[in-house]
């Protein structure tokens, strides 16, 4: 006769809430205070942020009888923090060709879209549409150069056109570093550990100033496309070493049985290595492309109005200079939102192929 023998019973929420906060009479003291510190933090960012603050651009007076934040700045000057220099009359084509490329994006994150020829479909076509949006000259559409780009839709430009470059180069080198043949696997080792030894601003001076010098004119292209392909490179050497841990940490067995069953070489690598590398290395993969999203802020160096600069010049006349700190935080808050839902899309994948889970 066989005796099964249940587990014993989980402590729920509040017990384990319980225990953990309000153990012991120092648990408790710590956490009451905790607590109302928390609270005053919380009631005084309420009041500043919308109590006591104020939102019309014709009442930038009352700011300066107010404790409260002074968002008539955003108000009178989102248009410069949104669109940079890009022509006040044209602000729907930069409008649209944001929507176009995060529709991108977001349509990308869907599993039917996750092959290669679907996804590099979708985003060669929404890439196309976003830059006939900005540069036009087809269509009807007015000649607007990349020198007159800026704010969120050249932050936006520049991270997908990073991502679509250094992703597949990504690939390229991390196959190339694992290559059986000495000589191709030693110089791509070569070419990533340089580039990941130099800091990407150094690399991006160099696109933007010292390329020029080096190139012949027919080469050079416009500064902005030279700063993209630095960053690319850049972007392409990390994640290359990503991808490369995850293949690594497949079983050579499996490699050995596709062999075994006829497959090519091209065969075994879409269909056995890339899908178990991908999956292996996916919160590296997601954590490159969240710091690429931030590192977009760094191009304002070597001369870009990205979305950081705009900030900057929108509160650098002398009416809107004291409310510096509500041109960050509106910012600050735009930066959130994209790289907090990359950051949750990245956990929801983890979660849905169980990465990290035995």
């Amino acid at each position: 006769m066989s005796v099964t023998i249940s587990p014993p019973p989980q402590p729920g929420f509040f017990q384990r809430t319980r225990k953990n906060l309000f153990g012991s009479l120092l648990d408790t003291v710590i956490t009451i205070t905790c607590l109302l510190l928390l609270g005053m933090l919380l009631a005084n960012l309420v009041d500043w942020a919308f109590l006591s603050s104020i939102w019309k651009a014709e009442q930038e007076p009352l700011c300066r009888e107010t404790n409260g934040a002074c968002w008539s700045v955003i108000d009178a000057r989102h248009r410069i923090i949104l669109f940079g220099l890009f022509p006040f009359e044209e602000h729907w084509r930069s409008t649209t060709a944001c929507i176009v490329m995060i529709a991108t994006i977001v349509a990308s994150c869907f599993p039917w879209f996750w092959q290669a020829k679907k996804l590099a479909v979708l985003w060669i076509s929404g890439f196309a549409v976003f830059y006939i949006l900005m540069h036009g000259g087809i269509f009807g559409l007015s000649v607007i150069t990349p020198e007159r780009w800026g704010g969120l839709a050249l932050t936006i430009f520049i991270f997908a056109a990073v991502s679509l470059i250094g992703m597949p180069l990504s690939i390229v080198l991390a196959l190339g570093r694992r290559s059986r043949l000495p000589v191709v696997a030693r110089l791509v080792g070569l070419f990533i550990d340089f580039f990941r030894s130099l800091p990407l601003l150094t690399i991006l001076f160099a696109a933007a100033v010292i390329t020029p010098f080096v190139l012949p004119g027919w080469l050079q292209g416009d500064k902005l496309y030279r700063v993209i392909a630095g960053f690319a490179i850049f972007f392409a050497c990390y994640q290359a070493e990503n991808i490369r841990a995850g293949l690594q940490a497949i079983p050579s067995g499996q490699d050995e049985a596709g062999l075994t069953l006829g497959l090519g070489y091209w065969q075994r690598v879409s269909r056995i290595q890339l899908p178990q590398a991908f999956r292996n290395s996916l919160p590296a993969i997601v954590n490159q492309f969240v710091i690429t999203f931030k590192e977009t802020s760094i191009v304002t160096i070597v001369g870009f109005f990205e979305i950081l600069a705009s900030g900057h010049a929108a509160y650098g006349t002398g009416q809107w200079t004291p409310h510096y700190i509500e041109v960050y935080v509106f910012i600050g808050l735009i930066y959130f939102m994209f790289v907090f839902s990359l950051s949750r899309y990245g956990a929801y994948l983890e979660k849905k192929l169980r990465v990290g889970h035995v």
